[in-house]
């Protein structure tokens, strides 16, 4: 009986201390990792808007009980409004799928940027690639609604092969977007 109090002492002594390390681990990189993520979203915001050349975040009131957006920032240009980005996270197929739009004054996407995402690699993470590059310069007068085949309509984009819950799940996002600009921020 002595020894398992013994083992269980020891067992609990290297737990102290692996909780301990990892704590500090935390600790140590927690600014970091925050100082990438929020470069990350201002080069996210550059990358959709180009236009701009400084970006004011919207307050929040102004888009509190929207559906999946996460943030709006005004994109401004010697003192004009060139437009604004609008960041979203619709839920995809392996999770939330984070997606960042740009919309000018110009009533049009001219840009979409995906950020962070848990879809199948090879599949829907293919969301990155040539897929939102459909959205440039699409209309924000009606929403954009995905095909799987076909001949495309000036407000449709088509499907990402084998990842038809992702291309809906970016869709979504964008769409989410377009509401938005169109009730409160045109």
């Amino acid at each position: 009986m002595k020894e398992i109090g013994k083992l269980g002492i020891i067992l609990f002594i290297i737990a102290a201390v692996a909780a301990t390390i990892l704590g500090y681990t935390n600790d140590i990189t927690k600014a970091p990792i925050e100082a990438q993520m929020m470069q990350a979203n201002i080069t996210a915001r550059q990358t959709v808007l180009p236009d701009a050349a400084e970006f004011e975040e919207v307050d929040k009131g102004q888009y509190e009980g929207y559906e999946n957006i996460l943030e709006v920032f005004k994109g401004v240009k010697d003192g004009e409004t060139v437009g604004y980005t609008i960041k979203t996270n619709p839920g995809g197929y392996g999770g939330e799928v984070e997606v960042m739009i740009g919309i000018t004054m110009d009533n049009a996407i001219s840009g979409v940027n995906i950020g962070s995402h848990n879809e199948t690699p090879g599949l829907g993470a293919k969301a990155s690639g040539e897929f939102k590059d459909q959205y440039n310069g699409k209309s924000v007068d009606k929403e954009v609604e995905v095909i799987k085949s076909g001949e495309l309509k000036d407000n449709e984009v088509m499907a990402i092969s084998g990842a038809t819950i992702t291309s809906k799940a970016v869709t979504k996002g964008v769409n989410s977007a377009i509401k938005l600009f169109n009730e409160k921020l045109k």
